[in-house]
């Protein structure tokens, strides 16, 4: 997990990158047609894992087949990595020509200049189709700037076996946070390991937690939408968990790095984790059929706290010398019948709402596990937020650091709660 203090603005974030990395596309060149027997080019970046990369490469033969004038140059990185990369590209004037956006990218690249404004390719890109809730969330000042590729939800992920030997049933959807947090007291006292991940580390968790007691994590005008004293509780909650030993213990929590593989319970040290459930995937090869997704807690009201979220986005460069394809490649990729099977819900479901209704009965083995997972919530949930602010990208690290000294006894949950409040208000100036 990075140590380093965040940056405070969106061109020192991209003049750290210019200064710590050295451009590498992986993608060769520019976007033009010299060099490739009269065709278009399009750079198109996205990250992922070996096996979004064999289905997206699949996709993008298929999409240079129906487009024979295109050919489509493909990179992948881990996340980390291609955030940072991204960055620097963007910095560089050197953006691809389609790039996968994450929902905290969003805001700070549209007011960057960096995406193209989608709503003037609408006779390429077809949105009529679209669950009109998650197409919102890609606006910017009523600008339409990237396209949700995935419906994705946070999600439980658990160890049935653990469970199981604990006597804690299958969670079910409106559980509370205080039931949450009896059954991995449970399952700690009873299996010798942490019932969970610490979620204190989470800002994606603390949003669930915070919109089940009728707040959010942002206001519509982008300011804080809690207090010092909202997320002083949280962090007195899961600390006094950890502290319990009924969650991951600090030295468990500060070797998250991203990855499912580094987590406790893909370590084997927990028996659940808080995550997307695309991701949860990963799982799979470690636990074998006794991964178990389960709906995130509630409000202790039943305010549901959690929502469908795009699990990713598809945007556009607005210097593209190739507008008109790029949009066309956006299109396929989320409108596509064909591309919809071969994608499957690796980015998680489609939200063209006909394919996702023709895709979900024909899904197997972990997508059908998401599919299931996602239709068990789907009246559970509440409406998306809007992307959020500029500067919220980096908060997340910001956020786990500060814990980091509520984990360590560093700092009290209320010192530190202050301490991000006021990196936070700084960060989002």
């Amino acid at each position: 997990m990075p140590r380093n203090r965040t940056t405070r603005s969106w061109a020192g974030a991209l003049a750290l990158a210019l200064g710590a990395l050295t451009l590498a596309t992986g993608c060769g060149g520019d976007s033009s047609a010299a060099g490739s027997g009269g065709k278009t080019v399009l750079r198109y970046t996205w990250w992922g894992n070996p096996d979004r990369a064999e289905r997206t490469d699949k996709a993008v033969k298929l999409f240079e087949k129906k487009h024979p004038g295109v050919r489509v140059q493909t990179s992948f990185a881990g996340f980390d990595s291609y955030k940072q990369k991204l960055a620097t590209q963007a910095a560089g004037g050197d953006a691809p020509d389609v790039m996968q956006l994450d929902y905290r990218q969003i805001d700070q690249y549209a007011r960057g200049g960096v995406l193209l404004d989608l709503d003037k390719q609408r006779r390429q890109l077809d949105t009529s189709d679209m669950d009109k809730e998650l197409l919102r969330t890609g606006r910017v000042d009523d600008t339409l700037y990237a396209i949700p590729q995935g419906r994705g939800a946070m999600t439980l992920v658990y160890d049935a076996r653990l469970w199981r030997k604990a006597g804690i049933k299958a969670p079910r959807p409106g559980w509370s946070w205080s039931e949450w947090a009896d059954a991995v007291r449970t399952v700690a006292q009873r299996t010798g390991k942490a019932g969970a991940t610490d979620p204190g580390q989470s800002e994606d968790a603390f949003e669930v937690w915070l919109r089940g007691r009728g707040k959010a994590l942002y206001t519509k005008d982008g300011a804080p939408g809690f207090t010092a004293g909202d997320l002083a509780a949280y962090w007195t909650f899961t600390d006094r968990l950890r502290r319990a030993g009924a969650v991951s213990t600090a030295e468990q929590t500060t070797q998250l790095d991203g990855t499912v593989e580094n987590t406790p319970l893909g370590r084997g040290t927990a028996a659940s984790d808080i995550n997307w459930d695309a991701p949860a995937s990963g799982y799979e090869p470690m636990l074998g059929d006794d991964v178990r997704l389960a709906p995130m807690p509630a409000g202790e009201d039943g305010t549901p706290g959690q929502y469908f979220k795009p699990s990713m986005f598809v945007g556009a460069a607005a210097d593209t010398a190739h507008p008109d394809e790029a949009a066309e490649l956006i299109d396929f990729l989320v409108n596509d019948p064909e591309a919809a099977k071969i994608l499957g819900a690796n980015r998680g479901l489609p939200v063209n709402d006909t394919l996702r209704a023709e895709l979900e009965p024909k899904l197997t083995g972990f997508d059908r596990t998401i599919a299931d997972y996602q239709d068990s919530i789907k009246h559970a949930v509440s409406a998306p937020p809007q992307a959020p602010p500029a500067g919220d990208i980096s908060l997340q690290t910001t956020f786990q650091r500060d814990y980091d000294q509520v984990s360590y006894g560093h700092l009290s949950p209320r010192e530190a709660a202050e301490d991000y409040l006021t990196e936070l208000k700084a960060e989002l100036r």
